[in-house]
């Protein structure tokens, strides 16, 4: 196993990209071509533009995955293409969220990395033309895909709603006209088990239905190892407080981390008789109820804290606790056990390291930390925070705390189609989703609460959109696209996060709306032979609201300063400080420390709904160049747009206004060239970009808290090669380099606060102008053969093999060392049967054939001393049958 610590990932289940016949809506193709009958590419057929073409006569930047490809290399789920298509990052989990349910999607450079409801994705995720509008549940597994289209560069024009990095359109299977059956069986390393199956009934001669079910059970990858410590070691430890001491969403747990257990089902009842109207009813359903993904601890540390005793808060002349030199809770809890009651009172620290817990919240009454390794009294002795706990193995940890992914999803959509001319189609498209989540995770790697957080998520959306399209008037020259969307939303997100054994206790409920509409159209006419032109615009309108919950249930701000005794009781209305005595007559606690709520003394956001208004107008403009039938030359101008909100993770009282930040604009000049060439056994298609990126919306420590900020402005230049050759009869040969230099060329004043991210020797090298956006390689490379070969029986045999490389990736915007992806190189092989009338075939392969391990997502936080990642799945086998009736 080669074990590459502190770094990040990009890939879980790499595989290569053949030349694979893709499905065009109602079209019925031969998917498991890999070359036509005369050794050629065959077309890969698209809907980008919301109408059917081939891919190579769309004037966008697309990669195309057809149903045949994902099968044969057990692709499962959407960060498992990550590999595959240039200058893309798909990772299958954000740095705390605690599960690969959530999808961190970056394209170009641009997209997001959290699972907050106050930040929306960066790349859109579309569902059978649905938006999907929550990074939780996007990581969608794929039963029945008959294609997916990565579409890269901004998409607001016709796909609207945070498409400022690209889009991803999943496209599922519609029921066929004849009576049909197929699926296949896995199994594999970890006792992986997994069904699926797909039924097409057609009903009437215009009527058809079908199914889809999907099961995975998989067992998790990462152990939970007991920590072998001394005699002494081990009483310490049971005298810490399990994590069921603590306000969670669930107190579930696991002995393994990064198992599945999850179930799908779809369902489709579609009329299409050849006449003007066609009608598709669709539902789907998911649940998921597994362990946690796997987290592994990378490093402690106990950086100064902002408090020390030569910098008291202004105008109190009181200072709160800390050493020489100060500390944030990294090293408050060592010195609340470590510590005499002598120097505790000489700190003021008795209150802080005194009972834990407060008034607020008395049924979570814990005892004091305060002395305990001191008082000559062994029995309650504690064990300290350190590095003992890093095992320096991604496949195990010694933590004992929650671990859960827990998700319900369903949606239904009707899918109307008239056609009012010929030529001439109006189209409608309605749909209602609802996500109920929960998820756990211990980040601290150790049998203590030092950073521990559970998430409960509930989520609906409706959207309507209306589409009237025209195709191929004016003897082909003119087709063009005019529609409304109608978008609306509403949920909330509870964060429960404890640190250092509940010195903090964040308890954050809280309340989003979200309301959109917007108008858009394009219009694309071929001049000649030579020349077509792109018009295209957006108008975006949105409103969106947000009602913060969040408090700390210790009180901490009390209890640091002067308002608390040591038995957890705050005096939120008494004179501030309470100590010394000469400052009595003060103004009460609560109002000198900024709390905005004296209903609720411990709530840092001020009761009420915050608002916010935003509007847009992204244009697009294009002109193609076609200087041969098979050959095209692009080029581009489109903007992409992505509005604010606010940061909703603080635990430091916010007085009357909620923090928030701006809206995303991304201004993008492409140019490309799409080319068929050697009588169809070349294909070639390059793109060259540059984007303008204003106030970039970006994840930054702040303390305690992972805060959404504007971290400043960027220029991204990039270019992406992919080809397909097909030298002989069933050899394909896939290969894609893109090169990316996206780069930070100002920076917001929040992130230029060094203890946001400036430089810390050994620890991070802090955030600069020049320095690479997180969660984006300068280089990324996939090289993919697939030979098939005709046996004398009638059948078949499949060879797939791929390598991906992808360069170093900063994971934060701060670059902290131990989180930084090294380059990586993954191999995955297949070998696939085929039986000579097609209705079964063999499928028998390895994912990351070299077992290279990397950090999928990773994360710090110096307040908590904690840095932790959660590393790529091991070299693993499966084998898969499928079936076809």
């Amino acid at each position: 196993m080669k074990v590459r610590h502190f770094n990040a990932s990009a890939i879980a289940l790499a595989t290569c990209l053949c030349a694979n016949t893709a499905f065009a809506q109602d079209t019925a193709t031969q998917d498991t071509a890999q070359a036509d009958d005369n050794g050629g590419i065959e077309a890969i057929v698209v809907t980008a533009q919301k109408r059917v073409e081939n891919v190579q006569d769309v004037p966008i930047a697309i990669t195309a995955f057809g149903g045949t490809a994902l099968k044969e290399r057990a692709v499962a789920d959407i960060a498992a293409l990550s590999g595959l298509a240039p200058n893309v990052n798909l990772d299958g989990g954000t740095p705390f969220s605690g599960s690969s349910a959530v999808l961190s999607a970056t394209i170009r450079g641009i997209g997001s990395d959290d699972f907050a409801f106050n930040i929306d994705p960066g790349v859109g995720i579309y569902l059978d033309g649905v938006f999907l509008a929550r990074t939780v549940g996007a990581n969608q597994d794929l039963p029945d895909v008959e294609r997916i289209e990565v579409l890269k560069g901004p998409q607001g024009t016709l796909f609207g709603r945070n498409t400022i990095g690209g889009a991803i359109s999943i496209v599922t299977h519609n029921p066929g006209k004849e009576f049909r059956l197929s699926g296949d069986l896995t199994t594999g390393s970890f006792d992986l088990l997994r069904a699926r199956a797909t039924i097409d009934l057609p009903l009437t001669d215009g009527l058809a239905a079908s199914v889809t079910g999907a099961v995975t059970s998989r067992s998790g990858f990462q152990k939970r190892i007991p920590y072998n410590g001394t005699a002494a070691e081990m009483r310490a430890i049971s005298n810490s407080d399990p994590f069921t001491a603590f306000n969670n969403a669930d107190y579930s747990t696991s002995s393994r981390q990064s198992g599945d257990n999850n179930m799908s089902m779809r369902g489709k009842l579609r009329w299409d008789d050849g006449g003007a109207l066609r009608a598709t009813l669709s539902g789907d359903y998911t649940n998921q109820d597994s362990s946690g993904q796997n987290s592994s601890l990378l490093g402690v540390s106990f950086p100064a804290g902002p408090f020390a005793p030569t910098n008291p808060l202004p105008g109190t002349g009181i200072n709160p606790v800390a050493p020489a030199g100060g500390f944030l809770f990294a090293g408050l809890y060592n010195f609340c056990i470590g510590a005499t009651p002598a120097d505790i009172a000489a700190r003021g620290a008795s209150a802080i390291c005194g009972a834990r817990g407060t008034s607020v919240n008395p049924g979570r009454l814990l005892g004091s930390l305060a002395g305990v390794n001191t008082d000559a009294d062994p029995s309650n002795d504690r064990l300290p925070w350190d590095g003992r706990f890093i095992t320096g193995d991604p496949d195990t940890s010694y933590s004992t705390g929650p671990t859960f992914n827990k998700l319900r999803a369903w949606g239904v959509a009707g899918n109307l189609e008239y056609d009012l001319a010929e030529g001439l189609m109006v189209r409608s498209v309605t749909s209602y989703r609802k996500t109920n989540w929960k998820a756990g995770t211990d980040l601290d790697g150790s049998p203590l609460s030092m950073l521990e957080l559970t998430f409960s998520q509930n989520q609906q959306q409706f959207s309507q959109e209306v589409q009237l399209l025209g195709s191929n008037l004016l003897d082909g020259k003119l087709n063009f696209v005019l529609g409304g969307y109608y978008f609306k939303e509403d949920g909330d997100l509870h964060d429960y996060v404890t640190f250092d054994e509940g010195l903090l206790q964040v308890d954050g409920p809280n309340a989003f709306d979200t309301k959109n509409y917007a108008f858009f159209g394009q219009v694309d006419f071929r001049v000649n032979d030579w020349i077509g032109i792109t018009l295209g615009g957006r108008y975006t309108k949105e409103t969106k609201e947000f009602e913060g919950g969040q408090q700390d249930l210790n009180g901490g701000n009390y209890k640091l300063f002067g308002c608390a005794n040591p038995n957890g009781t705050i005096f939120p209305f008494g004179d501030f400080p309470l100590a010394p005595p000469q400052a009595a007559g003060g103004p009460p606690c609560f109002a000198a420390l900024s709390f905005p709520d004296p209903t609720n003394p411990v709530q840092v956001y001020a009761p009420g709904v915050n608002r916010k208004e935003f509007s847009n107008f992204a244009p697009k403009i294009g002109v193609q160049l076609h200087p041969a039938e098979d050959i095209m030359v692009y080029g581009s101008y489109s903007e992409g747009y992505k509005t604010g909100g606010w940061t909703t993770r603080l635990t430091n009282p916010q007085g009357n206004v909620a923090p928030d930040f701006d809206e995303e604009i991304a201004e993008t000049f492409e140019v490309g060239i799409k080319s068929m060439l050697l009588d169809r056994r070349l294909q070639l298609n390059v793109a060259a970009f540059t984007t303008n990126y204003k106030n970039v919306q970006l994840n930054q420590q702040v303390g305690t808290s992972p805060t959404i900020d504007n971290a400043g402005t960027a220029r991204i230049k990039g270019v992406e090669v992919e080809t397909i050759i097909a030298p002989t009869r069933g050899l394909t040969i896939t290969g894609s380099v893109g090169y990316l230099d996206a780069t930070f060329t100002a920076l917001s004043a929040s992130v230029l606060r060094p203890d946001v991210a400036g430089p810390i020797p050994g620890l991070r090298e802090g955030a600069v102008v020049g320095g690479q956006l997180p969660k984006t390689a300068k280089w990324s490379t996939n090289l993919a053969p697939r030979y098939e070969t005709d046996l004398g029986n009638g059948g078949s045999v499949v060879l797939l093999a791929d390598w991906t490389h992808k360069s170093e990736v900063w994971n934060d915007v701060a670059r902290y060392l131990p989180l930084r992806r090294q380059p990586i190189d993954i191999v995955n092989a297949s070998v696939t049967y085929r039986e000579p009338d097609g209705k079964w075939d063999l499928t028998v392969g390895g994912t990351n054939l070299t077992d290279e391990r990397y950090l999928v997502s990773a994360g710090a936080n110096d307040a908590a001393g904690v840095y932790f990642g959660s590393y790529n799945r091991p070299r693993e086998w499966y084998a898969r049958v499928g079936f076809r009736f």
